[in-house]
């Protein structure tokens, strides 16, 4: 069930801090020497209302905010530039691979984020404003917000690393099938990660390439850092990829080392009792002329027979190194 949040309005001061207020006004304006923050939940009619009537964007940038289904890009519109990201979720009971997607329209003076989920990396914002150690204006507030979703993406894909390891570890002593079970699990999420992460390094990679007038060479220079860092989550994704997928491999190999030498203790035992019971099928029969049917001995020198029998096929079987 998606966790409903109100629509929001922060007045940031320019000096770091900001005034919240979870009420939508008609026209807003943003304060002297600072910048307006309207957040929204792109999923209420409230949020729908006031982009369509109040905030003075076209309905090409509504559309863009709105958007149910959107990848992380970076792109310039009439209004300002788009920029769409993600988010690990880590809403109680969720999976951090759905992520979770952020629109933001920046304009001078003036941010337009939305929504659908909760993100602990807008709380995170927020809990720097109440200090008074938030950003200032909206290059700072960009860079910012990118420095939370790195840093919680990164927390993801530690764990996901410290998984790799772990089952990488348990190949030799865990249930082959539950293994298989989560090594299938990590490589999924692995995926699901990756396929957001890599276009979200493609759209701040495009940011920092922009030249946009309210980044400063501040930001860019953070920007540029934190670009770097989610380069190298990228990459430490695609090496647990392929751990993932050579544990994987090795798992299969043992099984079927183990199901080999299974089939060849099986085929040695068939290869020792397939004359003797031929042996002694053959001296079933319900006729005539069985050799030693009425020797009080016979059965004795059957067994006899057949133990010699035994060690010929294990001393043959030793002499063609079969065992």
């Amino acid at each position: 069930m998606t966790q409903k949040i109100p629509n929001s309005i922060t007045f940031i001061d320019g000096r770091g801090g900001g005034e919240r207020q979870d009420l939508l006004e008609p026209r807003v304006e943003p304060p002297r020497g600072g910048m307006l923050w309207v957040h929204l939940d792109r999923g209420s009619p409230e949020a729908k209302t006031w982009l369509a009537e109040h905030s003075d964007l076209d309905e090409l940038s509504v559309d863009a905010l709105l958007a149910e289904e959107t990848r992380p890009r970076c792109v310039t519109m009439e209004d300002g530039t788009l920029l769409v990201l993600r988010g690990v979720n880590l809403n109680p009971g969720a999976d951090p691979d759905d992520m979770v997607a952020i629109r933001i329209l920046i304009q001078p003076g003036r941010v337009i984020s939305s929504r659908h989920r909760r993100l602990i990396s807008i709380d995170d914002l927020r809990d720097s404003l109440a200090a008074g150690r938030g950003p200032r204006n909206p290059g700072e507030f960009v860079v910012e917000l990118i420095h939370h979703l790195v840093s919680r993406i990164a927390g993801a894909v530690g764990d996901v690393e410290d998984e790799v390891d772990r089952l990488q570890a348990r190949v030799l002593e865990s249930e082959a099938q539950r293994l298989r079970t989560e090594l299938s699990s990590i490589r999924r999420e692995i995926i699901v990660l990756r396929r957001y992460l890599a276009p979200q390094r493609d759209a701040m990679n495009q940011l920092y390439h922009l030249k946009v007038v309210w980044l400063n060479d501040g930001n860019l220079q953070k920007l540029r850092e934190e670009t770097d860092r989610i380069t190298r989550l990228v990459e430490d994704l695609d090496a647990a990829r392929e751990r993932a997928a050579v544990t994987q491999e090795e798992l299969s190999s043992r099984l079927s080392e183990q199901l080999n030498n299974r089939m060849y203790v099986l085929t040695v035992v068939a290869g020792i009792f397939l004359p003797l019971g031929f042996l002694t099928g053959l001296l079933g029969i319900n006729v005539g002329g069985v050799p030693l049917a009425d020797n009080a001995w016979g059965f004795a020198w059957v067994l006899l027979a057949l133990a010699v029998i035994t060690f010929a096929e294990i001393a043959f079987f030793r002499w063609r190194r079969w065992v």
